[in-house]
């Protein structure tokens, strides 16, 4: 079958499914298949559970009607979203960079879907088959589209390229993440730079952080840049106050934004949004509005109380950029105590070691009521702090502590998950 009879298939049923549990009536199946699980043998289940169709690339020895085989399902997936893509003649904007991404992605939505009707990535789903999936929820009543790339190695962007067709372009940042995969700093550079590269040779525009000269240079030749800084560019702002939450004034029309935004490292991001709405038009007391009205609930840059503590949840991720931000973040901060929950740091190759120290040793600089330390290579590098191998180990001290008055930092690698903390019986939770 080509892309283009897919294509009419997937008109009647534009809706797409990869894993049966979250089937819904009516969702085209695609058999996914990846090292330890094959789409393929869920197939038929699938179309029993209500899929309009299933998608697969192996013969199911069937005579089905509603199956249909493709050479790669995966490759089909893309190619699909590819070919939907190219029905839109809207702005897509793609964001991708080491830290901040999603929440940037969160506030330029916020900032572009109170005036436009706008599609953006749903969750997470920012890898080579949630950019599909994103892409193919994209209705014909778009006016923007808002898509988040993540990546881990270099040439991976740009794949992304190739079926997302970007019209627009924002790398928030090159820092320490992923090292094991692009292979140091500079690798950052480059993997995040095939976006610009992509933009530079498409006639595309650019939205840059001038505070960063790397991002200046990576930016060079692209046919339109907006710039947004703390001193100079096409938008300008300087945070006011992040006690605890950001306080932004941004110069022109627009003036103080009191966002519910911990620390002041959410400053390029909120900037960003700014840019990007004032480019495309939306009127400045809209932009003020939507940045103040964003709430975060996706365990980054959240607020959330426990009788009488407060806690910074910052859980999502953790690279050692994003984590001194965050620990230089609650130094900052005017209370008179304080607790560290600090997950592993995931992905840093050879870099590991040495970049966990360094996080210590920045520990050690500052007076803490308690450091617990949970997983990751925190286990192999020397300091004096709690210790646990697993978050379940952590839960547990902390069932036993009797903290009030105290400001939290829990932050940690994915797949720590930092954030179940929280379910350790913190009474009366609640997300500011």
């Amino acid at each position: 079958m080509t892309i283009e009879q897919l294509y009419k298939v997937y008109n009647q049923f534009p809706s797409i499914q990869t894993d049966t549990r979250k089937l819904k009536q009516g969702d085209i199946f695609f058999a996914l298949s990846g090292e330890n699980f094959n789409g393929n043998d869920f197939a038929l289940k699938a179309l029993e559970t209500g899929a309009s169709y299933a998608i697969v690339d192996q013969d199911l020895h069937t005579s089905n009607e509603r199956v249909i085989r493709v050479e790669n399902v995966l490759n089909a997936l893309q190619e699909l979203a590819k070919y939907h893509r190219k029905q839109f003649d809207i702005p897509f904007i793609a964001i991708t960079g080491s830290n901040g991404k999603t929440t940037t992605k969160e506030l330029v939505n916020a900032v572009l879907s109170s005036h436009y009707v706008t599609y953006t990535t749903r969750g997470n789903l920012n890898n080579h088959i949630g950019i599909p999936i994103t892409l193919l929820g994209v209705s014909s009543d778009a006016e923007m589209a808002v898509i988040e790339m993540g990546a881990n190695h270099q040439k991976e962007i740009e794949s992304y390229c190739e079926y997302t067709l970007p019209t627009h372009g924002i790398i928030t940042n090159c820092g320490k993440a992923h090292l094991e995969g692009f292979g140091g700093i500079e690798g950052v550079k480059k993997g995040k730079g095939e976006l610009f590269d992509y933009l530079r040779k498409n006639s595309g525009t650019a939205f840059i952080f001038n505070d960063y000269d790397y991002l200046q240079e990576m930016s060079a030749g692209i046919t339109t840049v907006i710039e947004y800084g703390t001193l100079a560019g096409d938008v300008s702002g300087k945070a006011l106050s992040s006690e605890p939450f950001l306080e932004v004034d941004i110069s022109g029309d627009i003036g103080i934004i009191k966002t519910h935004l911990v620390g002041s490292y959410n400053l390029p991001n909120v900037l960003c949004a700014v840019a990007v709405g004032q480019h495309f038009k939306v009127p400045a007391g809209i932009i003020k509005i939507a940045l103040e009205n964003y709430i975060p609930s996706n365990s980054r840059s959240q607020m959330v109380e426990a009788g009488s503590n407060k806690i910074i949840l910052d859980a999502y991720n953790a690279n050692p950029t994003s984590t001194k931000a965050a620990i230089e973040n609650l130094v900052k901060i005017n209370a008179h105590h304080k607790v560290l929950m600090l997950g592993g740091m995931m992905e840093l190759g050879e870099e590991s070691l040495h970049e966990h120290q360094n996080i210590i040793d920045l520990v050690k600089d500052y007076r803490w009521d308690a450091v617990v330390l949970v997983g990751g290579d925190y286990k192999y590098v020397s300091h004096s702090y709690h210790y646990f191998n697993t978050v379940e180990e952590a839960k547990e001290w902390y069932q036993k502590q009797t903290f009030e008055d105290t400001y939290f930092l829990i932050k940690g690698s994915r797949s720590i998950k930092m954030e179940t903390i929280l379910e350790a019986g913190l009474a009366d939770v609640k997300s500011d």
